[in-house]
């Protein structure tokens, strides 16, 4: 982040009051902590899908059936599907894709015949708990050196931004929706 005493000396969108200089100093550190957290982020989760050679959902798809897998919950094509928020049409092509790429088996469901569950294979399993399991233990050792005081704040911080960031969000689908569609 670039400071905003420098980008916005005005404050038309930035408000510094109350804040001296110090206190802008600190806040960059933190926003600049976090920009490096996530251009970090992005490229171990680049690294991994080329290592998998998976895409971003690919990816989320697994993470979520190995979880129901180790919470002994049988993962089918629609529980992926809400999890993800895709249509039950590109879930039945990303799991095409992840079959044929030896990543998952449709197996028969146990209870349901209607319904198929979904495994996640062997080598496919290892190597994502080798890539993503080891990247995260390292984050939670990083969180477990904090006091139980410093976690609660940091969390609180996250959850807030998380809020606002997905606010922002809406807002600017809503104004997309509205420019496509000629709305006011």
């Amino acid at each position: 982040m670039v400071d905003p005493r420098v980008m916005d000396p005005e404050q038309e969108i930035v408000r510094r009051a109350g804040l001296d200089d110090s206190d802008v100093d600190e806040v960059v550190r933190v926003l600049e902590g976090l920009r490096r957290w996530r251009e970090t982020e992005r490229r171990m989760s680049e690294a991994s899908s080329r290592y998998m050679k998976l895409g971003e959902t690919d990816m989320r798809a697994l993470r979520f059936i190995i979880a129901m897998r180790n919470n002994r919950v049988i993962a089918t094509p629609g529980a992926v599907a809400a999890h993800l928020g895709i249509s039950s049409a590109s879930t039945t092509k990303m799991l095409d894709r992840l079959a044929a790429g030896g990543h998952v088996r449709r197996l028969p469901h146990p209870t349901d015949r209607r319904s198929l569950a979904l495994e996640v294979t062997e080598e496919t399993r290892r190597s994502a708990r080798e890539t993503v399991g080891r990247t995260h233990a390292r984050r939670f050792d990083v969180a477990a050196r904090l006091s139980s005081r410093e976690r609660a704040i940091v969390a609180g911080f996250l959850e807030d931004l998380a809020a606002t960031e997905h606010a922002e969000a809406e807002h600017v689908e809503t104004e997309h929706v509205e420019t496509e569609s000629g709305g006011e």
